[in-house]
């Protein structure tokens, strides 16, 4: 038997006899997985290269984003898109050398703006959406951390732009069907004191959660797998392959691992394992930063900002600032300035609480977001094997799609009805 740490993670050997699934990626979305599998039944294996969110989910907003409704490939993107690409601090750009390798992505990111194919991507985004934070709701009670899931909606924020647009960026959302509220300054000023005087409007999303520690919320759905009799390991798999009598694993220290059946869940790294099950997968990394400041504010709910493209949630550690989006691949190191052109900004929103904030004080972090152009998951059974099985991709909305997508997942494993059209999702749209 392999020796085990007191927290049940394999370290030195794992188990591998009568092993049902191996799920790859330890993530939130593998491990909300692995936490399905092993409650239908199955006996689960959950390896990553690294442990428990040790990726994006380690990093990320913390904002469960239900209102985001709206694809990534949005035509009104066109004319700001060279600007955007072309600033290195700006909110969104493609570091120089990684441009051509970026390219055959945005083309097909591209495609995704026309009107029909947003439309048809729209409603598989609402689709996966609408039950999201009961099926947080139902995981965090059953994991033993309802603290985690705070259901105060949240807010996005105007300084200088007209109301006449605000109106029709509330209309856009009303239309969608989101729960959303059109706010005065004083309005938003009522609901969080400690914002600028020099904002105008809000948009106050009521039906959105956030959670004040992405990684301990992680860690509390490890903890529940490890009770729930499910083994956990560490060990990066490089090979993966479909033989006779199930799946074989073959890691990078040299072990060779089987189970029945194979979960690909490994985020950003997922693309070239599914290459070797048999598909090419347009995936590619969005290279997400934050900025953690240690200054705690009053704010109750994340803050969005509609001018200057970025994010605030309040956490346990403190102040999180988040939202720039830089395209890179997987290996250039972690850019400063990216993450500390946040503290100006979030200066201005929150001019009492960090009025004498400094970079120095902050934490950066760069996390890898995987997106697909379509602004869709890959999610369910693979066409060609009836062993494998796919839940990756989950660009911006990780985190929200998280519990419910699991749940799609687990009744595909179990060859059981779904209420949810699977088809937008499956790895062969492409």
């Amino acid at each position: 038997m392999p020796a085990k740490d007191c927290d049940g993670v394999s370290r030195d050997g794992v188990v591998d006899e009568g092993v049902d699934v191996s799920v790859i990626g330890a993530g939130v979305i593998g491990l909300a997985n692995a936490i399905a599998l092993q409650k239908a039944g199955f006996n689960v294996r959950l390896i990553d290269k690294q442990g428990v969110a040790a990726g994006a989910s380690f990093g990320n907003a913390g904002h469960f984003a239900t209102e985001q409704v709206f694809p990534l490939a949005d035509p009104a993107m066109l004319p700001k898109l060279p600007g955007m690409l072309l600033d290195p601090l700006g909110p969104f750009r493609i570091q120089p050398r990684y441009f051509f390798k970026a390219l055959p992505w945005f083309m097909r990111f591209l495609i995704n703006m026309l009107p029909a194919r947003r439309a048809h991507n729209s409603a598989a985004i609402k689709a996966l959406n609408q039950v999201s934070i009961g099926a947080w709701q139902q995981l965090v009670d059953e994991c033993g951390c309802p603290e985690l899931l705070k259901l105060a909606g949240s807010l996005l924020v105007f300084e200088q732009t007209p109301l006449s647009q605000v109106e029709r960026v509330y209309q856009g959302y009303r239309d969608a069907g989101v729960a959303v509220k059109l706010l005065s300054g004083d309005e938003v000023r009522a609901l969080e004191p400690d914002l600028s005087a020099e904002i105008t409007h809000g948009l106050w999303f009521t039906e959105v959660g956030h959670t004040p520690d992405p990684a301990l919320l992680c860690e509390r759905l490890a903890a529940r797998f490890i009770a729930l009799g499910g083994q956990l390991v560490i060990g990066e798999v490089q090979d993966v392959a479909v033989v006779d009598k199930g799946v074989r694993l073959a890691t990078a220290a040299g072990k060779t691992l089987s189970s029945d059946k194979l979960l690909l869940s490994a985020g950003a790294w997922s693309k070239p394992l599914a290459r070797q099950l048999g598909f090419k997968v347009p995936l590619e990394t969005e290279r997400g930063y934050h900025l953690m400041m240690p200054q705690q504010s009053r704010l109750q709910r994340p803050v969005a900002s509609f001018e200057r493209k970025f994010i605030i949630t309040p956490m346990r550690r403190g102040t999180c600032l988040a939202g720039t989006v830089e395209f890179g691949g997987l290996k250039a190191p972690l850019v400063d300035a990216r993450a500390d052109c946040l503290l100006p900004h979030a200066k201005a929103l929150l001019p009492y609480v960090l009025a004498g904030a400094e970079i120095a004080q902050g934490e950066r972090w760069m996390g890898f977001r995987p997106s697909l152009p379509d602004s869709l998951p890959v999610l369910g059974a693979s066409p060609k094997s009836d062993r494998v099985f796919f839940a990756f991709g989950h660009q911006h909305l990780g985190l929200t799609w998280a519990a419910f997508s699991a749940s799609l997942v687990a009744n595909t494993i179990k060859g059981e009805r779904i209420g949810v059209d699977m088809t937008p999702y499956r790895i062969d749209r492409f």
